[in-house]
């Protein structure tokens, strides 16, 4: 490939190349998934998603899963309880309810994000601390990255505010390009998880103290010294990368993009206080980036440069321009994408809201756009609809 289309098609990726990259641009054949953030809402939303997707039986054709934020706690529960899935002739997995949606919605009832901040403020442990305690007594246990599936592979991603690069945690390994890489870690789930979805400011930072001796010998490209190597100081994964797209595009020729995030309407009477006036400005930053990368995610499947499907909490269905939808207003999408991004409690009637929209608007995407089977759902997965 000459470097003036290798340089072209640099100018519209939605990830950026860095060191150890392959210098061709090919990819294998395979389906990735990723998730994206939104504390609470996007986890759940991811949960309408995946049932669709069991439905369809497509689960189980997934190669990777690369998620960020609230997409790490889906992501997680899935991981964990992957050896235990039954599937059928369909490749439909038979007991997702029981062993995977039924473990989310149950933190999904718990707000963990208030008193995690005032545990933090008032012990010796972080407020990232105490999110991993929840994480690890209502969902993970003393689960660690090595007792998760060899296949499909899923990928954790934290951002790692010392190197400015994005911080990957697996099975096989953790890694950032930069700092090295350790192999076959026993990092505890709950605390990737708590890493990956270190939202700033009120969440963050995450901080993970390793023996700078584990890391893979001239592993990292120019960091590979303490403290880099000691103290390893992670915020959210949203941050480098708000899609979950990096560890994904680079590897596989299909990429499926569930898109729970959030956008921020005009606020005509701004918060003038530093931490309002921050987190304003800091929210609007977010909106920027990834509107700017959807936009290259969806001009890189039109360029062919990968076959692919997205669907958003922000999505207008009608969009898709299927006749056979499921009946999903704007008015009422609009509504369910507006729900705070916050690890709040959610009443069971508004958790299932948000299950049934990303059923709907996956179903809609996957038959437009992912391949899946034209014949359209019966029904949301909850007689409630979108309320």
């Amino acid at each position: 490939m000459s470097d003036e289309l290798q340089q072209s098609i640099d100018s519209v990726s939605p990830v950026e190349r860095i060191p150890g990259d392959t210098t061709d641009g090919r990819v294998e054949d395979g389906v990735a998934l990723c998730l994206s953030g939104g504390g609470y809402r996007a986890m759940l939303f991811h949960v309408g998603a995946l049932l669709r997707l069991n439905e369809f039986g497509s689960i189980g054709k997934i190669a990777r899963l690369s998620s960020v934020s609230g997409g790490s706690i889906t992501a997680g529960v899935l991981a964990l309880n992957w050896k235990q899935f039954s599937f059928d002739a369909s490749g439909t997995i038979t007991n997702f309810d029981q062993s995977f949606v039924q473990p989310i919605r149950r933190l999904a009832s718990k707000t963990i994000d208030v008193p995690a901040i005032f545990g933090g403020v008032f012990s010796s442990a972080s407020i990232s601390d105490k999110v991993a305690d929840e994480y690890r007594r209502v969902l993970f246990g003393a689960a660690t990255l090595q007792d998760l599936p060899d296949s499909p592979r899923f990928v954790f991603n934290a951002t790692n505010v010392q190197s400015k690069s994005l911080f990957r945690f697996s099975k096989p390994y953790v890694w950032d390009w930069r700092v090295g890489r350790i192999d076959h870690p026993r990092i505890e789930l709950a605390i990737a998880v708590a890493a990956s979805s270190a939202f700033p400011p009120v969440l963050s930072p995450c901080e993970i103290h390793f023996n700078p001796a584990d890391f893979a010998p001239n592993s990292g490209a120019d960091l590979q010294f303490e403290p880099y190597t000691s103290d390893v100081v992670l915020t959210d994964g949203g941050v480098y990368d708000n899609l979950g797209l990096e560890t994904a595009w680079k590897r596989y020729s299909t990429i499926w993009v569930s898109d729970g995030g959030g956008m921020y309407a005009p606020e005509p009477d701004p918060k003038r206080d530093w931490l309002g006036h921050t987190r304003r400005v800091m929210d609007l930053v977010d909106n920027q980036v990834r509107s700017l990368r959807k936009r290259q995610l969806i001009e890189s499947f039109h360029l062919n440069m990968r076959k692919g499907a997205y669907w958003g909490i922000w999505t207008d269905i009608a969009e898709f321009g299927l006749s056979d939808s499921l009946p999903c207003p704007s008015s009422k999408t609009n509504t369910i994408a507006s729900t705070p991004t916050r690890l709040k409690g959610l009443a069971s009637d508004d958790q299932e809201k948000i299950i049934n929209w990303g059923y709907a608007v996956c179903d809609a995407s996957m038959r437009k756009y992912g391949g899946a089977p034209s014949r359209p759902p019966s029904a949301f997965p909850y007689s409630i609809g979108l309320g």
